[in-house]
């Protein structure tokens, strides 16, 4: 057994995921479309050793509760045949737990680097499935560009795995995140998620139109349509946003300046700007501009008032190792 250090880029759902049909195999309720990001990523380092009695975690350089890793390490023990207990450091290059899918980029980089750390050699379907397993999202930051998730059918879910759909060299769009609130957000995804599922009128018909989102989206990925793809990203995220907001208590991820980042994105884009937004579980916004496009929506979205940091990322790749 040897340390590695695995890194991983963010995703962000353009056709989202919300909703389980398994809450203990994070199986999702219906497929999604991802893009995964070059600039906002975790880092993971993974040490088996043998003087440690339990798995350790350091986040950002403090300790941490390590209760969400163990499982995942676990199966690595398990598939390795070695037991050694790890110490776990890992930072990100952007605010945790803030609506930024910190959680998908931090458990796709966890299971490589394990991967690696105890020489389980598992292919890039069989990695997706084990991030799958620590967070649902955390399957399509395994790949990198233009990325789709499967909902699959099996009970113990190993068709529920992610592919790449198209590189992210292949159409180079640029990201830019508006952060409205950098802190924790108030109800976590799987939180929100649960509560979503098991009070809001609007969930089944969320679910329900997702396979036509689906289809759209990925033909125009691959035709590189771009306004047919803003149009499902746009209407993937209200209609997400509008079976939360119908749960009880209704979840409101957004604050003003969401709000206002949201109407400013359209103003962009009717003044002739390549630009669409989509918003997670949190308050940030991220809007994603046609290639060159993305320095002016950066500028715009520093000056609206309520926006406290501006982050520019390209389309990446998948997670990999490092050392």
């Amino acid at each position: 057994m040897q340390a590695a250090t695995a890194r991983a880029g963010a995703n962000i759902a353009l056709v989202k995921y919300w909703g389980k049909r398994d809450a203990r195999l994070n199986l999702p309720a219906a497929g999604s479309i991802s893009i995964t990001l070059a600039d906002l990523e975790t880092r993971t380092t993974v040490s088996p050793l043998p003087d440690l009695a339990d798995d350790e975690l350091l986040l950002d350089g403090q300790p941490a509760s390590a209760g969400r890793i163990v499982p995942v390490l676990d199966r690595f023990r398990a598939l390795s045949g070695c037991d050694l207990r790890c110490r776990v450091e890992t930072s990100n290059s952007f605010p945790t737990g803030a609506g930024l899918a910190s959680s998908a980029s931090g458990f796709a980089a966890l299971v490589v680097a394990a991967d690696t750390a105890f020489g389980t050699g598992l292919d890039l379907a069989r990695l997706s499935e084990q991030a799958r397993l620590g967070s649902g999202s955390a399957a399509r930051s395994i790949f990198g560009g233009f990325v789709e998730m499967a909902a699959g059918c099996r009970v113990d879910g190993h068709d529920a795995v992610a592919h790449p759909l198209l590189e992210a060299a292949e159409w180079p769009l640029e990201v830019v995140v508006a952060i409205t609130e950098a802190g924790p957000k108030s109800v976590s995804s799987t939180n929100g998620m649960n509560l979503t599922m098991s009070t809001s009128p609007y969930y089944s018909a969320w679910v329900d139109s997702v396979p036509a989102d689906l289809d759209r989206a990925r033909r125009a990925v691959v035709a590189k349509d771009f306004g047919v793809l803003a149009e499902v990203a746009e209407a993937s995220a209200l209609k997400m946003h509008a079976s939360a907001l119908a749960a009880q208590p209704g979840l409101i991820y957004w604050n003003p300046a969401t709000v206002a980042c949201l109407h400013a994105v359209r103003a962009l884009r009717d003044a002739g700007t390549g630009v669409f937004f989509t918003v997670d579980a949190g308050p940030q916004v991220k809007a994603v501009c046609l290639p060159g496009q993305g320095a002016r929506v950066a500028d715009r979205l520093a000056d609206v008032d309520g926006v406290v940091q501006v982050m520019e990322s390209r389309l990446g790749a998948g997670a990999g190792v490092l050392a």
